[in-house]
């Protein structure tokens, strides 16, 4: 097997950052709706396009074996480095969801998913980006995320959980690798190609005018039907093996199905003006009976959706159209019982109350609410909320206390008691519960943001400075990283621990910033 070189990894690297990075800055802002024009399609990996392995054995030249483009290209370690830098560049975009309810959520179902086959290559990052179009897609590395609009479509659970599924098959089975060297291997067939169509223009029959258009033309189709056939092998793929890790997970088989259903008709509209390939791709009528044949050798199995899955549909319900609008939907709801829960529509119209700053109708709603509502961190989180919200500080803290007694690894819970502290002028012991947190999630942005700001109101400046600087790091702004770890190290009321983790750190980042760099030169180059 011939080796690829490591400037040619490097290059596929910064294409397939900038590939995706424009095509997450081109998805629809928050909140915009969906038009005919702006829909995308459930089940494809947005991360790179999916073009296939062309039948070379037919070409007129030998051409080198390039083995297998998933370890050659990319290693599991290179994919992994590939998606983190990717997910730099979602959680600065506008798009990205920085929600704890929601993420805790999506990470606790897909974890779940994840889990019940054994063998994963790595861990797994669930997101959502704050988007009504109806979308999911993976990246490289374990990570997937899924658009707002596409959880308040789907109606249960599992029909939540297939979608999932089906985007974890797209990164255990490396398709975003193998999709980069099948696109290395349909240039070759295209060039292979074009140089037999070069040698027939060199003859001097009357028809090699007519062969030479013949040969590019047949390139040209070669490449578009590779391109096609790829796509709906990885698609058929992710059907398959989601569809396995759905039903080990313990959901309803039938589910899938249901939803590709439900999405093909509310895309009809957009689907009847397409042509032939975008109205059969990749939700086709094949696809759906392919799950619904795989679903009728299944027992039936009837599986009720969690409260957290209604709750935070709810909440995301909640964040719709204007705060007015939301309080009015959640009252029409409940007062015609129209939801699918009873607590998780309650739930919803007090996020939409606080969301309206109606905090006297919220904290109303909430004692109501919790007279009927089983324990649950959630309504831990928002009655903190409410009462933070109503200046009721101390009140907030006891009750953040507890429940982080009760969920401690709930990160609503985490992100509120340190804000309460600081709000309440206990920023010692914010700092404190903060450090202690880092050091069980020593990469989370939102904690180092809050830990910043701890240190800011103690006049630490150095360790203000490296939390800032971790936090910017995490969004993905290197250069602003490393301004803030610059500052640190010259704020001089540090130790000399301190301030060797700084100037370690600096250094770490300052090389990260300009392989970013090179990598976007090297795209720059090459485009």
């Amino acid at each position: 097997m011939t080796e690829t070189p490591p400037a040619v990894r490097r290059r596929f690297r910064s294409t397939m950052v900038a590939w995706i990075g424009a095509s997450l800055a081109l998805m629809p802002v928050a909140g915009a709706q969906n038009t005919a024009q702006d829909l995308p399609v459930f089940g494809r990996s947005q991360a790179v396009p999916n073009p296939p392995p062309p039948a070379l054995q037919n070409l007129p030249q030998g051409l080198p074996d390039l083995g297998d483009p998933s370890a050659a290209l990319l290693s599991g370690v290179q994919e992994r480095k590939l998606g983190e830098s990717v997910m730099r560049e979602v959680r600065g975009s506008g798009g990205y969801l920085n929600d704890p309810e929601v993420v805790g959520y999506l990470n606790e179902l897909g974890n779940r998913l994840v889990n019940a086959v054994p063998g994963a290559p790595y861990d797994f990052e669930f997101f959502a980006m704050a988007d009504s179009s109806i979308n999911a897609f993976a990246l490289p590395g374990g990570f997937v995320g899924v658009n707002t609009g596409l959880i308040l479509l789907t109606q249960t659970e599992s029909e939540l959980a297939s979608v999932l599924g089906h985007e974890i098959t797209h990164v255990t089975q490396h398709h975003i690798a193998r999709s980069l060297g099948n696109q290395r291997d349909a240039m070759l067939a295209m060039l292979g190609a074009l140089a037999a169509a070069v040698l027939v223009s060199r003859s001097h029959s009357s028809s090699s005018g007519d062969m030479t258009q013949a040969a590019i033309a047949s390139a040209s189709g070669l490449a578009i039907q590779s391109q096609i056939t790829f796509t709906r092998q990885n698609e058929e793929e992710a059907d398959r093996i989601g569809f396995q890790r759905m039903v080990a997970a313990g959901f309803d088989p039938t589910s899938m199905a249901t939803f590709m259903e439900r999405l093909q008709r509310s895309t009809r509209f957009v689907e009847g003006n397409a042509p032939n390939y975008l109205r059969d791709h990749p939700v086709t009528t094949q696809r759906i009976a392919d799950a619904q044949a795989r679903a009728q050798g299944l027992p039936f199995r009837q599986v009720p959706d969690s409260l957290d899955f209604q709750m935070v549909r709810a909440l995301l319900r909640s964040y719709e159209g204007t705060p007015r609008e939301a309080v009015a939907f959640f009252r029409d709801a409940i007062a015609e019982r129209k939801y699918n829960n009873e607590v998780a529509a309650h739930y919803g119209l007090v996020a939409a109350l606080l969301r309206a700053q109606d905090l006297k109708t919220a904290q109303a709603e909430l004692t109501a609410l919790e007279k009927t509502a089983p324990p649950h961190p959630m309504i831990e989180g928002i009655a903190g909320q409410v009462l933070m919200q109503s200046g009721q500080l101390k009140a907030a803290i006891t009750r953040y206390q507890a429940a982080l007694v009760r969920y401690p690894r709930k990160m609503q819970l985490v992100y509120d008691y340190p804000e309460a502290l600081m709000k309440d002028n206990q920023a010692s012991k914010a700092a404190t519960f903060l450090t202690e947190q880092l050091q069980r999630f020593p990469s989370d942005g939102p904690l180092h943001q809050l830990a910043a700001r701890a240190y800011a109101a103690l006049g630490k400046q150095l360790l203000q400075h490296q939390h800032q600087a971790e936090f910017y790091a995490w969004q993905g702004n290197l250069k602003a990283a490393v301004m803030q770890l610059e500052l640190a190290i010259k704020a001089g009321d540090g130790d000399f621990y301190q301030l060797s983790a700084a100037e370690s750190r600096l250094r770490a980042v300052r090389q990260e910033l300009v392989d970013q760099e090179k990598d976007s030169g090297s795209n720059r180059r090459a485009g």
